[in-house]
C-alpha cells in the first residue's frame, strides 16, 4: 500500500523525491506545497516540470473531500469531511480575533460510547491514519484564509486509542506546520495504560482528561468504559503524568442540568483533585436530540465554579461555540448517516 506524502518529514520528503531520480532541493519545494498551500494534487506543484509531474499525478497526496459544511452565527464552521474508503468524519474550525482554533477528530466514531455524546451514538469505524488527521487542519487553513494557532484533539473518537498516529500528527503539525507544541491539546476519557504511555513522548502539550462525574458509580453512568478504570487508579496515572512530564493536566468536567452539576457534586470533586497541580474546565452542556440531558441554569453553573473556587480549585467555565449549527461532536455526521439511509 503506498503511503501517502502529507504527514511525512522533511527529511522522508528528500529520501522520497531522491527515489524518484530527483534533486533534493524539489524535497523543499514539495515540503512547501503540501505544509503551506495545502496542495490536493502532485499536477498543481507549477515548480516543477510538467513531465514528471503527469508521472506521479496518481500519487496519493492523503487529502480528504470536502462533503458539507454548517457555519454558526459566531463564525465558527463544522465540516463533514469525506476519506478514502467512503467514510466520513468531522472537524471544526474555531475562530476569535488572536486566534483560530481547530477541533481535531481521531478516530471515525467511537466506542467509548459516553451516553451524552452524539459521536458515541454512532458507533465505532476505525482509527484514523496521519494523514487524515493533518488534512484537518490545512482544510480549516484553507477554509478560514488563516494560520491555525491551536489544535485540540476533543473532536471525534478517543484520542489514547489511537495513540501512535495522534503523537506522529502532533509531531508534524509541530515541526512541518510550525504550530507551538503549547499550542495543542489531547483530551482523553482515560483509557488504562496509555495516560502514562503519552507522558514517555514528553510532548510539550495539554493533557485534558475528562471526568465528568466526582465519584465512580456515576461515572459509570455516564461513561461505561469506566468500569473498566476505577477513578482512583485514573488519577494515580493522571499523577504520574505530571510526575514524568512536569506539566499540568487540565480536567474537563461536562455539567448535566440534575445529574452532575450539584454544589456537593463540586465538593466531592475538589476533594478527590485536592493537592493536584490541575486545572479543572466546566463545560456546560451543549444539547443533542438523541439524549434527554439538558443544559443547567447559568447561575447552577456559576454557583458549581464558586464551590470549587471556595476550595481553592484552578477552574474556568468554557465558552460554548457553534450552539446553532449541530456544534456537538458527531451531529454533524450522524445527520449525513440518517440522510444516507
Amino acid at each position: 500500500m503506498t503511503v501517502p506524502l502529507l504527514g511525512l518529514s522533511a527529511a522522508e520528503l528528500r529520501h522520497w523525491v531522491e527515489a524518484q531520480g530527483q534533486p533534493a532541493y524539489r524535497a523543499q519545494q514539495l515540503h512547501r506545497w503540501l505544509y503551506q498551500r495545502g496542495v490536493r494534487s502532485l499536477t498543481e506543484i507549477t515548480d516543477w516540470p510538467r513531465q514528471w509531474r503527469t508521472e506521479v499525478e496518481n500519487f496519493p497526496v492523503g487529502r480528504s473531500q470536502l462533503v458539507d459544511q454548517s457555519v454558526s452565527a459566531d463564525g465558527t464552521i463544522k465540516f463533514l469531511l469525506a476519506t478514502e474508503d467512503g467514510q466520513t468524519l468531522e472537524t471544526v474550525g474555531i475562530p476569535s480575533a488572536d486566534r483560530l482554533t481547530v477541533c481535531v477528530s481521531s478516530q471515525i466514531g467511537c466506542p467509548m460510547a459516553c451516553v451524552f455524546c452524539a459521536t458515541g451514538m454512532s458507533g465505532f469505524a476505525r482509527n484514523l491514519a496521519v494523514h487524515e488527521i493533518v488534512d484537518q487542519v490545512l482544510t480549516v487553513q484553507e477554509a478560514f484564509s488563516r494560520r491555525v494557532s491551536h489544535v485540540v484533539f476533543m473532536g471525534m473518537g478517543e484520542p489514547l486509542l489511537n495513540t501512535d498516529a495522534v503523537v506522529h500528527a502532533v509531531r508534524v503539525l509541530n515541526q512541518e506546520i510550525g504550530i507551538g507544541g503549547r499550542q495543542m491539546t489531547i483530551s482523553t476519557v482515560g483509557v488504562p495504560g496509555c495516560i502514562t504511555q503519552l507522558a514517555l513522548h514528553k510532548l510539550q502539550l495539554t493533557l485534558a482528561v475528562s471526568l465528568h462525574a466526582p465519584n465512580q458509580p456515576l461515572r459509570e453512568q455516564l461513561v461505561p468504559t469506566a468500569k473498566h478504570y476505577p477513578l482512583e487508579r485514573l488519577l494515580e496515572d493522571c499523577r504520574a503524568y505530571v510526575q514524568i512530564t512536569g506539566r499540568r493536566i487540565s480536567f474537563e468536567y461536562t455539567l448535566l442540568a440534575g445529574v452532575n452539576d450539584e454544589t456537593a457534586h463540586a465538593r466531592e470533586l475538589a476533594l478527590i483533585l485536592r493537592g493536584f497541580q490541575s486545572h479543572i474546565n466546566l463545560i456546560p452542556y451543549n444539547p443533542i436530540e438523541q439524549a434527554d440531558f439538558t443544559r443547567p441554569r447559568p447561575e447552577r453553573v456559576r454557583a458549581f465554579e464558586q464551590e470549587l473556587q471556595r476550595h481553592k480549585i484552578a477552574v474556568s467555565v468554557r465558552r460554548t461555540r457553534g450552539m446553532t449549527e449541530d456544534a456537538a461532536c458527531g451531529q454533524l455526521r450522524r445527520r449525513a448517516l440518517q440522510q444516507a439511509h
